[in-house]
């Protein structure tokens, strides 16, 4: 069934699409030893090869480091008191916290998840070498009603891994949806329980894509996070290194799906 949708979609492809480097992570998964990715370090210590660095900012605010680039999502303008430029930021525009109207001009890349008209959503495929970044978009709540493809979920691909945040996320997927965003190493997942979807959905999506490392965010208080840890754990491991960042590698994903509670912390020059 996986292998028709993705025939249906390259199918449907328009041609400028052909043209395109194919995504790595629309493929079966693979299964990878070893529980080794947890790491102390800083965001500007050099990565060892084959390695993507993931670092919990803010709310729904991330900063991927891998091959060579440095993407931030959910960008909202503000990352911390560090002099620090990222090289692409992706933005969702559910609410001002996910947003900015003013990136810095210095930032190469910027890619809203939403379109320039209401309900026409937007096309990313940046291919910069060493990362891919596209966007498979969603619907969202909008004055009381339905904002098609209002918001996106990105996936950006580096040194092998397949890495999705799934933004301001309102629905379960649907089943074109799963088959575009594709394989999943590690998802950063809002778990809110009502902002975004409630928790029973978001447990569903989460079991589907069965992600190697789950990274939740977007939750105001300790409550819900622990509502959502307590209906995983009998399926997924639960980790609380007590740390902001993460470093994972193929060769490092763990056997068993595991939710790894990262704190929040912004960039700080000091580091």
């Amino acid at each position: 069934m996986f292998r028709l949708c993705l025939v249906i979609l390259m199918l449907a492809a328009p041609a400028s699409a052909q043209d395109r480097r194919p995504s790595h992570c629309i493929a079966l998964a693979q299964s990878a030893p070893g529980l080794e990715y947890l790491h102390k370090a800083g965001f500007r210590d050099p990565l060892p090869d084959f390695t993507a660095r993931i670092r919990y900012i803010a709310h729904a605010s991330f900063l991927i480091q891998a091959g060579g680039y440095s993407a931030v999502t959910d960008f909202t303008g503000f990352v911390g008191n560090a002099d620090f430029i990222p090289d692409i930021v992706t933005m969702n525009h559910a609410h001002s916290t996910h947003w900015s109207a003013n990136p810095d001009p210095a930032i190469p890349h910027v890619l809203p998840g939403w379109g320039e008209e209401f309900g026409q959503g937007i096309d990313h495929h940046l291919d910069l070498g060493g990362m891919l970044v596209r966007n498979v978009p969603t619907d969202i709540r909008s004055g009381g009603g339905m904002e098609p493809k209002g918001n996106s979920i990105f996936v950006f691909e580096a040194e092998g891994l397949c890495i999705a945040h799934l933004g301001h996320l309102h629905h379960e997927p649907s089943d074109d949806q799963y088959a575009a965003i594709g394989r999943m190493d590690v998802v950063m997942a809002p778990v809110d329980g009502g902002f975004t979807m409630n928790i029973e959905n978001m447990m569903n999506v989460l079991r589907r894509v069965r992600a190697s490392v789950v990274i939740p965010m977007h939750w105001f208080t300790d409550s819900t996070l622990e509502r959502f840890l307590a209906g995983m754990e009998g399926e997924f491991a639960i980790t609380r290194p007590g740390v902001s960042e993460i470093e994972v590698s193929l060769r490092s994903l763990p056997d068993r799906p595991t939710i790894v509670v990262l704190r929040s912390a912004y960039l700080r020059e000091e580091e």
